[in-house]
């Protein structure tokens, strides 16, 4: 959220995976029934991060693991909090996908920005072995198509289980 003059609110946020122009969550950012939203301009992430594609399903992952991995190239989007509770919700905030804001640098006017971004707090340490992305394309030269939710069988807590590090818990028995 970024203040703007006479306390109004705006909410910026960076897309780096499916919700991009061409890509196939993209609809969700242009469906007026969601909400509005307006693409700011083309940005990249200020601090590096692990962008990588895992999962069944080839879905991209921005890793919380700041500092690693490359600066990752995306669309920074003004949305309304309507749009920005539809975003939250097809990431599965806080679940799934945690939302942070992170320093991002726009392309046309160089400047510096506070963005949301959608980030995998809770992964499988074996992400950190998969090659990084500097910017994703589901069509991309890796050969890994995205999987739309509605082609995936099973319920999401299934395919989490690729991804999503789960901490063990333990039963103190007297």
């Amino acid at each position: 959220m970024v203040r703007l003059a006479g306390n109004m609110q705006r909410n910026l946020v960076f897309v780096y995976g499916t919700l991009r122009q061409n890509e196939f969550n993209h609809k969700c950012l242009t469906e007026e029934e969601n909400g509005r939203s307006r693409l700011i301009d083309i940005g990249t992430t200020k601090e590096k991060y692990p962008l990588v594609i895992a999962s069944r399903y080839n879905i991209p992952y921005a890793l919380a693991a700041p500092g690693k991995g490359e600066y990752i190239e995306g669309e920074v989007y003004e949305v309304d909090d309507k749009m920005l509770a539809t975003l939250d919700k097809l990431e599965d905030h806080p679940r799934y996908y945690e939302r942070k804001i992170i320093k991002v640098l726009l392309q046309k006017s160089r400047e510096e920005v506070d963005c949301w971004i959608y980030l995998l707090f809770k992964y499988k340490p074996h992400m950190m072995e998969l090659p990084f992305l500097k910017a994703y394309s589901s069509s991309g030269n890796h050969g890994k198509s995205y999987c739309a939710r509605y082609l995936r069988q099973g319920p999401e807590e299934e395919y989490w289980t690729d991804v999503k590090f789960v901490e063990p818990t333990f039963d103190c028995i007297s």
